[in-house]
């Protein structure tokens, strides 16, 4: 996983910054109903999506957690007083607090599915009955476009996906959450090129092998011999689901615990 201590001085600028930002935020909008008393972002970064969350509706009252200290004062500079550090798989509010939880770009980075499943159990559990929680799904594979650079890279070995959508609803189901929707939102500036592609293979993103492995090495001089080395092939597309607690609390599964 990136250390977002140190990532997050350049963080939103190398992410499609307010324009990626947009998007997702009208993308979560889109899915939470009314206008919620109270949101938690949770892993809310830089607090660059949780400020637009905050200022697009008159009203709701939108607190950000993060665990990265780094990011929770970036977080705070833009939302003074509403942002607090705190781990997602131990969310330090009490259960039904919230009208609306949000967690974007936060799933795929977890490599534990425990993890996986304990996130999801605690924005279930601060989730108030009638409330919406919205995340982010599968974003690795959104990265896959159909372009050149998406077939070289086809036979590369791949974590599997932590955020895959089935996963995240049987977690949201067990949990006592309702599917209520989805949506997509474009990745503003997140097109990679060739040379982004071997940069980040030599980071060992995206894929399970090795940078300097044999296999590595070949992939990478397979994207050097693409054209247009810095042209940004299309966007990615994220996809977002939500879930929402029944009001009656008569939802046939189990609570968070």
């Amino acid at each position: 996983m990136l250390d977002y201590d140190k990532e997050a001085a350049d963080y939103d600028a190398l992410r499609g910054g307010e324009a990626r930002a947009h998007e997702a935020a009208q993308a979560v909008l889109r899915l939470i109903p009314g206008r919620p008393g109270r949101l938690l972002d949770v892993a809310c970064g830089t607090g660059i999506v949780t400020r637009r969350l905050a200022a697009a509706r008159p009203g709701p009252r939108v607190t950000g957690a993060d665990l990265t200290w780094a990011m929770v004062r970036r977080a705070s500079a833009r939302l003074p007083g509403a942002i607090v550090r705190a781990d997602s798989r131990r969310l330090p509010f009490p259960s039904g607090t919230f009208d609306a939880v949000t967690s974007i770009w936060l799933l795929h980075l977890l490599t534990d599915p425990e993890d996986v499943r304990a996130v999801v159990a605690e924005c279930a559990r601060v989730l108030r009955p009638g409330g919406t929680y919205v995340t982010t799904v599968d974003k690795a594979a959104a990265h896959d476009v159909g372009s050149d650079i998406d077939a070289v890279l086809a036979a590369r070995p791949r974590r599997p996906a932590a955020d895959a959508p089935g996963t995240v609803t049987a977690h949201a189901v067990r949990y006592g959450l309702r599917p209520a929707g989805h949506g997509t939102f474009r990745g503003t500036g997140q097109g990679r090129s060739p040379r982004t592609a071997i940069a980040d293979l030599n980071r060992g993103w995206f894929t399970l092998l090795p940078p300097g492995e044999p296999r590595t090495e070949e992939l990478a001089a397979r994207l050097a011999a693409l054209p247009d080395q810095d042209r940004r092939r299309p966007d990615p597309r994220f996809g977002v689901r939500a879930f929402r607690r029944p009001a009656d609390e008569d939802s046939g599964t189990s609570r968070p615990g």
